[in-house]
C-alpha cells in the first residue's frame, strides 16, 4: 500500500502525468453566468480560453465543497492506499485549501491518517510539489514523510508569471500588491511574482520579448535550481521561452503545463510563467 496524492485542479499538470502517477485532482468550479462546470472535468483549457475571448463578463471560480474532498479520501482508502497526503493551492488564494482540511477534519476517527498541506503556490508550482510528493510515495514514504518533503519544499518554491494585461486580475479581485502595476496597462507586459502564494509585482516589462527574457534571467539569478517547468494558457510563444531556456537547462527535463481554468480565469490569455525549486 502506497500514500496517495490529492491535489485540486489548480495544479495544471498534463494529464499523463497525473495518471502515470496516481494523482487525484479534485476541481474547482467555474461559473460563466448561470452555467456551472467543473475543471479539467467538464471543461478544457482549450474550451475555456475560447469561451473566455468572446464572454462578455469574467467567469468565477468557487472552491470545492469539503464534500468533494471527502469523496476522494474515502476513495483512496476504498483502493488500498495507506494514507493520504492532500496539497492544495496557495490558503491566500482560495478557500480550497481550509475545504481540503474541514473533510480531513471529518473523516479523523477513520484508520487511515490524512495530511492536508497548504502549498502557498499555484499553477505548476502546486503541480510540482504534487509530482515530488507521488514520486516519494511510491518510493514507499510514509504519510508523514511524504508530507514533510513537501513543506520542505514549499519555502524553495518560486513562480513567477508574465501576463499579457491585468485587465482579467483586476475583474477577478486578485489583484493585491499588483496594484501597484495598474494605470499603463496596454503599455505594459507585468511580470508577478508569485512565490509567496500572492500576487505581487516583480517588474514592468515594455514588450512581451523582452518579458519573455526576463523570465529567464530570473531563473538564472535563482542560482541551481531544480524541477523546472513553464505553464502557459495558450501563449504563442511558448516555444519561444522554451528556446530560451533550452540554451541553458536540458529543455528534455523541462515539464510543460497548460494552464487550466481555475488559474486562467485570473491570469487571463497568452499567460506565461516559469517555476522551479531553488537547489536545497
Amino acid at each position: 500500500m502506497t500514500v496517495r496524492i490529492v491535489t485540486d485542479s489548480a495544479c495544471d499538470l498534463p494529464q499523463d502525468l497525473v495518471d502515470r502517477h496516481g494523482i487525484t485532482i479534485v476541481p474547482l468550479s467555474i461559473r460563466f453566468g448561470d452555467e456551472e462546470l467543473l475543471d479539467r472535468e467538464q471543461l478544457s483549457p482549450e474550451e475555456f480560453y475560447r469561451r473566455l475571448e468572446s464572454a462578455d463578463t469574467l467567469p468565477e471560480t468557487a472552491a470545492p465543497a469539503p464534500g468533494a474532498f471527502e469523496a476522494a479520501f474515502r476513495a483512496a482508502a476504498r483502493a488500498g492506499a495507506s494514507g493520504v497526503v492532500c496539497i492544495n493551492l496557495s490558503s491566500a488564494l482560495s478557500a480550497t485549501y481550509q475545504s481540503a482540511v474541514t473533510a480531513a477534519r471529518a473523516l479523523e476517527d477513520e484508520a487511515m491518517p490524512i495530511r492536508v498541506v497548504d502549498s502557498r503556490a499555484i499553477t505548476m508550482g502546486l503541480g510540482n510539489l504534487c509530482l515530488q510528493a507521488a514520486e516519494a510515495a511510491a518510493a514507499g514514504a510514509s504519510v508523514d514523510e511524504v508530507a514533510a518533503l513537501v513543506e520542505e519544499r514549499i519555502p524553495r518554491t518560486r513562480t513567477y508569471g508574465a501576463l499579457d494585461t491585468l485587465e482579467f486580475l483586476k475583474k477577478g479581485g486578485r489583484i493585491g500588491g499588483a496594484q501597484a502595476l495598474m494605470g499603463s496597462l496596454l503599455s505594459i507586459k507585468p511580470v508577478l511574482d508569485l512565490s509567496s502564494g500572492e500576487v505581487e509585482p516583480e517588474s514592468k516589462q515594455r514588450t512581451r520579448a523582452k518579458a519573455l527574457r526576463h523570465l529567464v534571467e530570473l531563473v538564472d539569478a535563482a542560482g541551481p535550481v531544480e524541477h523546472l517547468a513553464v505553464m502557459h494558457g495558450n501563449a504563442p510563444d511558448l516555444d519561444q521561452l522554451l528556446d530560451l531556456l533550452g540554451e541553458r537547462y536540458p529543455r528534455d527535463e523541462i515539464v510543460v503545463g497548460t494552464i487550466g481554468a481555475t488559474i486562467g480565469t485570473h491570469g487571463g490569455p497568452r499567460v506565461i510563467g516559469v517555476t522551479f525549486q531553488v537547489a536545497g
